[in-house]
């Protein structure tokens, strides 16, 4: 299963562009992801407390459940912020492009900046994310249903709309077809990074894989393992 590793806390990622106050916050919400993935990475996710984590991040118990309402949250919550990125994606694109074009152009950026969202990114967070989610059986499930059928139910109805046919069938499959492109590209990149490679020498790969990818979908898989007769 490919999981999503978007670690925003919010859209803003210049800090020191907005105010202190709102600044703090970021931080302080960002302290206690940081905190809890540490604990979750060295104990385990079962067996860390949310009192521990708000004593480790010198914050109250109270303060915790407002940033994040519920103990998985502290990991599923910011990556869960990006489900409606393809959405984004297909709604904000130039006029004339295919909505195969724009996410194929959006992961090969995301790619080269080694975006968390991508799977090419070796911070240890990210990979303590990605190792966390797969050893715990409530995360994983969590993962799968947002990722596998949330947000493909998000961008069937975007393109939905956008079908001058508005034909609900071929909405269904492209959406089933486009994100598993994604989270067959993301769940490639995350095996290499959990086994060592480093973002930046899997970047060429990564991105020849991605082009081949959605050129599968741009152009269909036709005859493919046709066979013989």
């Amino acid at each position: 299963m490919a999981i999503h590793s978007g670690l925003d806390l919010g859209p803003h990622r210049d800090l020191g562009a907005l105010p202190l106050r709102e600044r703090k916050k970021i931080q302080t919400g960002l302290r206690i992801f940081r905190t809890a993935i540490g604990l979750f990475a060295e104990r385990g996710f079962d067996q860390v407390s949310v009192a521990e984590i708000a004593a480790a991040a010198e914050v109250s118990k109270m303060t915790v459940f407002n940033y994040f309402p519920t103990k998985e949250d502290l990991v599923m919550g910011p990556m869960e912020q990006h489900l409606d990125e393809p959405v984004r994606v297909v709604r904000d694109r130039a006029p004339g492009t295919s909505a195969v074009a724009a996410l194929r152009e959006h992961f090969l950026v995301a790619l080269a900046r080694h975006d968390p969202a991508t799977g090419l990114n070796d911070d240890q967070v990210v990979l303590d994310v990605i190792r966390l989610i797969h050893a715990t059986p409530a995360l994983a499930m969590r993962a799968g249903a947002a990722f596998d059928q949330r947000a493909q139910s998000l961008l069937a109805a975007e393109l939905l709309t956008q079908d001058p046919a508005h034909d609900e069938l071929t909405a269904r499959v492209a959406a089933a077809q486009l994100l598993a492109v994604r989270l067959t590209l993301i769940g490639g990149n995350h095996e290499r990074m959990l086994a060592g490679d480093s973002a930046a020498d899997a970047l060429p790969a990564a991105l020849d894989r991605a082009r081949r990818a959605f050129a599968l979908v741009e152009q269909g898989l036709g005859d493919y393992c046709t066979r013989p007769a």
